[in-house]
């Protein structure tokens, strides 16, 4: 029992636990040739083999070049789903339509980034995540172009919002799965820090811009610098984001690796190289930052598996323990911000403040710092907590280590809930500084539970990383589609407060959830490692 982590008798070695008996070669004899390590002497975990095409023989910087460039595009394509924020009042004047249609614009477009979920992991599985990114970066540019031309046509408009969230899907779903693909397990926490940092704090800094820019320029403006920021950051994608995934030996992947008597049968014959320190990539000819290789859309299939088997598995992933949680963990914190962001109008335009789309704009600025927050304290704890506790643990890793970044989202997650909930129903004793201050508290949470759901899968479940993180994209706006349906309404029949009392409650109970993964989790991994749902339902 390391730190708290129920050890499993059933499995020598339990994908996603690292222990340098993972270095052993599959016969069951210790491997003393030289294990590939960082520069100071981390071994390793994936092992990189010694093609140069794979992404983790690539210098660090190209590999955060090409993270940065995706950053940078997802922050831009997360401006789309709070777009109409602060344009709440602005909009309902201009279509003549309820409060409630005008948040739907929101949640068709929420609906989108779930449907087109589905089809574009499946798509990443089979032909990789480049054609993907490219796709998805021309359909903002187009959507976001027809969105501001919309005029007075309330169905044009909520098409156009539907595929921007089709644009913003590859975005949403494989980012993090391309960090995974990029990096070693002692480099991901930063970097997927940064990516959910790009997702979900460009997002709320745009109603900060957007009621200003409403105010001068009108709303169609707001569509237009996506289309025109969007292309401008096209070039970058074609030329310098080459394709990610790549189909590497099993015996390297030891972070997956499960070394029971019937994997050292199969692999009798596998073995791995020995290339000593791996410095910016082992001694080889590196493919140049620009080839005819690299801007090829398609490089090939990454699986023989049938598209169709594909399109399916996530389905019954939302069944798998650890996925659902993961689910539950993101989801439901991103959901209740989606639902503070279509009453926060509401809230602020009536008495006392009689805020204006700017002021509510600014509003966000709050969300904005407290993303921030989230970000640097999701990048100090994810990777050096998970070393301590390693050295703690005898050397040993398990990804369950992940999961102590929930208790900051409790802290501060939670506490902002509860805070929001009881300042914004009484305005004009609170003012509006502290729902602000609130507001901040809950993204920052939701950015620490972001970061922790997303590390856990990727080390703990990462041949299935992409499927999980369909699950998550797919959940979360869903959910964040119904509460558009509903939020409004819900808000005045029951009152601030009492409905945010309820959903804090509700958040609290999720949190602890982890106490039940972080315990489990290991015997999770190790069952599900025994017993392949996706092989039994056929879909692999």
């Amino acid at each position: 029992m390391g730190l708290g982590v129920l050890e499993d008798s059933k499995l020598q070695h339990v994908p996603g636990t690292a222990t340098f008996e993972d270095l052993a070669q599959p016969t069951g004899t210790p491997y003393h040739g030289n294990v590939k390590h960082s520069k100071d002497g981390t071994i390793l975990i994936p092992q990189p083999g010694d093609d140069a095409n794979d992404p983790l023989n690539w210098p660090l910087w190209r590999r955060d070049l090409i993270t940065g460039i995706l950053c940078l595009l997802s922050m831009i394509a997360s401006t789309l789903s709070p777009l109409l924020a602060a344009n709440t009042l602005t909009l309902t004047l201009y279509f003549e339509k309820s409060f409630t249609e005008i948040a739907l614009l929101t949640g068709y477009h929420l609906l989108g980034v779930g449907v087109a979920g589905f089809i574009f992991v499946a798509s990443a599985r089979v032909w990789g995540k480049r054609h993907l990114y490219i796709l998805g970066t021309v359909i903002i540019v187009l959507s976001s172009a027809w969105g501001g031309g919309s005029g007075h046509n309330y169905k044009s408009l909520t098409a156009a919002r539907f595929f921007q969230g089709v644009g913003l899907a590859p975005f949403e779903a494989l980012v993090n799965a391309s960090v995974g693909d990029l990096y070693f397990v002692h480099e991901r926490g930063k970097r997927m820090a940064l990516s959910n940092l790009s997702l979900f704090g460009g997002a709320f800094f745009t109603p900060v811009i957007v009621g200003k820019m409403t105010s001068t320029l009108g709303w169609q403006w707001t569509f237009y610098f996506v289309a025109i920021f969007t292309a401008a950051m096209l070039p970058l994608v074609i030329f310098y984001v080459p394709e990610t995934a790549f189909v590497r030996d099993a015996h390297f992947n030891t972070d997956m690796t499960m070394a029971n008597d019937e994997y050292r049968k199969a692999d009798t014959e596998a073995n791995l190289a020995s290339t000593g320190s791996h410095e910016d990539g082992p001694l080889m000819s590196k493919p140049a930052l620009i080839s005819r290789q690299n801007l090829r859309i398609f490089n090939g299939r990454k699986t023989d598996e049938s598209f169709f088997k594909l399109l399916l598995r996530p389905f019954p992933l939302f069944f798998h323990p650890a996925i659902f949680w993961a689910c539950l963990i993101q989801g439901t914190m991103i959901g209740w911000t989606v639902f503070i962001g279509i009453v926060l109008a509401a809230i602020m335009l009536g008495p006392p403040l009689f805020f204006n789309e700017v002021e509510t704009g600014y509003m966000y600025t709050g969300a904005f710092l407290g993303a921030i927050l989230g970000f640097i304290l999701a990048g100090l704890m994810s990777d050096s907590g998970a070393r301590w506790m390693t050295k703690r643990n005898g050397g040993v890793y398990e990804p369950e280590f992940r999961l102590i970044l929930v208790v900051p989202q409790l802290i501060f997650g939670c506490a902002g809930l509860y805070g929001f909930g009881i300042t914004s129903s009484n305005t004009g004793r609170y003012g509006w500084f502290w729902p602000d201050f609130f507001f901040a508290l809950q993204v920052m949470g939701m950015v620490l539970g972001a970061v922790a759901s997303a590390l856990y899968i990727v080390d703990a479940h990462r041949d299935i990383a992409v499927e999980g993180f369909t699950c998550l994209l797919v959940f979360k706006n869903i959910f964040s589609f119904g509460l558009t349906f509903s939020g409004y309404d819900w808000l005045v029949q029951s009152g601030i407060k009492p409905v945010f009392i309820a959903i804090s409650s509700v958040q609290v109970a999720i949190c602890c959830l982890t106490i039940l993964m972080y315990m489990f989790g290991k015997k999770n991994r190790s069952f599900f490692a025994r017993h392949d749902m996706l092989k039994l339902l056929k879909l692999k």
